[in-house]
C-alpha cells in the first residue's frame, strides 16, 4: 500500500495557509473599510466646517463683483452717451460758428471791395480804354 501521510500533511499545510491568507485578506478589507469610513467622516467634517463657509463667502464676493461690474458697465454707457452727445454738440456749434464767420467775412470782403472800387473810380481820371477790335472781326 501507498503511504499518503506526507501528501495529507502537505494538503493540511496548504489548507491552513489558505485559511490564514483568507483571514489576512478579510482583516485588510475590514481595516481598509474602517479607514475609508473614517476618511469620509473627516472629509464631511472638513467640508462642513471649512469649505462650506468659504464657499458661501466666495459666492457673496462673486455676487458683489457681478453687481459692481454691472454698475461699471452702466456708468460706462452713461459716460459714453454723455461724451458722444457733447462731441455732437461741439461739432454743431463749430459748424454754426464757421458758417457765421464765413458769412461775416464775405460781407466784410464785399464791403471792402465796394469801397475800394469807389475809391479807385474817384481817383482815376482817365477814361477806361475801349477794348481793341479784333482784326478777324473786320474780315
Amino acid at each position: 500500500m501507498v503511504n499518503l501521510e506526507t501528501t495529507n500533511w502537505l494538503i493540511g499545510v496548504i489548507a491552513v495557509a489558505t485559511a490564514l491568507q483568507t483571514l489576512i485578506i478579510l482583516g485588510a478589507a475590514f481595516v481598509g473599510f474602517r479607514a475609508y469610513r473614517q476618511m469620509q467622516t473627516t472629509i464631511a467634517d472638513l467640508e462642513s466646517r471649512h469649505i462650506e463657509p468659504l464657499r458661501h463667502r466666495v459666492d457673496d464676493i462673486l455676487e458683489d463683483v457681478q453687481t459692481i461690474a454691472a454698475r461699471v458697465s452702466n456708468q460706462t454707457e452713461r459716460v459714453d452717451r454723455a461724451i458722444t452727445g457733447t462731441i455732437d454738440r461741439v461739432d454743431e456749434t463749430t459748424e454754426r460758428v464757421r458758417d457765421s464767420v464765413r458769412d461775416k467775412v464775405a460781407q466784410a470782403t464785399g464791403f471792402v471791395r465796394g469801397i475800394r472800387a469807389i475809391i479807385t473810380s474817384l481817383l482815376t481820371t482817365e477814361p477806361t480804354p475801349k477794348p481793341p477790335s479784333h482784326p478777324a472781326a473786320s474780315l
